[in-house]
């Protein structure tokens, strides 16, 4: 996760962006959007550029519309990647905001959503997101996961998993390449005891669902179709 693809086109971080409001759960900052009274709940697990970015907060409104309560934790703890900062390049950043500390991180968050009274909860991760999410899926402590443009992911992960999943990706991605993810198909095709689904979007990049142009007809509409796939995953699985 350490090449160009992962860090370019980074969002311009905005802490008032979204129709919901942060509040603290499981001990991070969380950006919450929809009912508080929905007995199922979505974590969205973002990208090294965090919980601030526009068009994730715009997605994680979308997913709350159609009845769930959405959860964006701050796993960075107010330090994302920032990608002009010489001092930090992304690998010593990784050091301090490893995705095995993520995983350990959102065992709280999900806690805490149950103690809320939250009977289901689905989890969808963006590139570093992803590995979080697969984290969480080989656990049984959620009953869904999506992966978007995921990196660091391994065939091994892919495995591992217990949980109905689905991996979309980029066409044009050396992270996860289509030749790659095709890999993570036939590992889940002789897996029948979980639902599996991949997907690859063509003419996209790396990091397509949350970091697009939005005067970009084209990208909004292969953004948009991704966001679609996630709903109805969880709409299948988490209820």
């Amino acid at each position: 996760m350490s090449g160009p693809q992962c860090c370019s086109n980074p969002p311009t971080l905005n802490p008032n962006a979204g129709a919901g409001h942060v509040e603290h759960l499981g001990g991070l900052s969380t950006y919450v959007s929809g009912s508080p009274n929905s007995k199922l709940a979505i974590l969205l697990i973002t990208d090294v550029f965090g919980y601030e970015a526009p068009l994730l907060r715009k997605l994680a409104d979308k997913v709350a519309a159609s009845g769930f309560y959405v959860v964006v934790p701050d796993f960075f703890h107010g330090e994302p990647f920032v990608l002009d900062n010489a001092n930090r390049p992304i690998q010593v950043w990784l050091k301090d905001h490893g995705p095995e500390k993520g995983f350990e991180e959102a065992k709280p968050v999900i806690e805490a959503l149950k103690s809320k009274g939250v009977s289901a909860v689905g989890a969808a991760g963006f590139c570093w997101g992803a590995k979080v999410v697969v984290e969480l899926a080989k656990t049984e402590l959620i009953q869904a996961a999506v992966l978007l443009h995921p990196s660091l992911v391994t065939l091994d992960d892919i495995k591992g998993v217990k949980v109905p999943i689905a991996v979309l990706g980029a066409e044009i991605d050396r992270h996860s390449p289509p030749e790659f993810l095709k890999q993570f198909e036939e590992v889940l095709a002789a897996k029948p005891e979980v639902d599996g689904f991949v997907k690859i979007f063509p003419k996209v990049e790396h990091g397509w669902t949350t970091r697009y142009s939005v005067e970009d007809a084209a990208a909004v509409k292969s953004a948009e179709e991704a966001h679609q796939n996630l709903l109805e995953w969880f709409a299948k699985y988490v209820k």
